[in-house]
């Protein structure tokens, strides 16, 4: 039943989203948008080598969708590129495979385990988890060109 997902702890974190809004001089910006239900995603992202420096982004999502970026907007800064790529396949395979939630410091995702059942909600909870890694990619693709002269 849809009130399983849409439950107290997921609305506390749809609205109470940190990091809101754009920073003024992202190393890379990433949007990923859900065309089944309209929600939108927009992430700023800053790096030091593989660590996330800073992060802000847009949230025009769903409860599902807020909820998960609020949990990511909390926990981003100081982690690294591989670590939020595992993340992303981890909720994935999570929504997807049955496979378990993210443990430490990302184990409130867990709290989004019941949208499994809800094929429908799949894309707007993964909306921030593949922003964050178009982002990553986008500055990894920067710093591996040569410099210009």
């Amino acid at each position: 039943m849809l009130n399983d997902i849409y439950n107290k702890r997921i609305i506390e974190l749809a609205g109470n989203i940190p990091r809101l809004g754009r920073l003024p001089d992202p190393h890379a910006s990433a949007t990923a948008h859900s065309k089944l239900c309209g929600s939108t995603v927009k992430v700023d992202l800053k790096m030091e080598g593989p660590v996330v420096t800073d992060f802000a982004h847009d949230v025009k999502a769903c409860a599902l969708g807020q909820a998960s970026s609020s949990i990511m907007a909390s926990h981003v800064v100081g982690s690294t590129a591989d670590e939020l790529r595992e993340l992303r396949e981890t909720v994935r395979k999570m929504l997807k495979e049955n496979g378990g939630p993210p443990q430490g410091k990302w184990a409130d995702i867990a709290l989004l385990e019941p949208v499994r059942d809800y094929k429908a909600r799949h894309a707007s909870t993964l909306l921030t988890f593949d922003a964050v890694v178009d982002a990553i990619g986008q500055i990894e693709a920067k710093a591996k060109q040569p410099a210009q002269a």
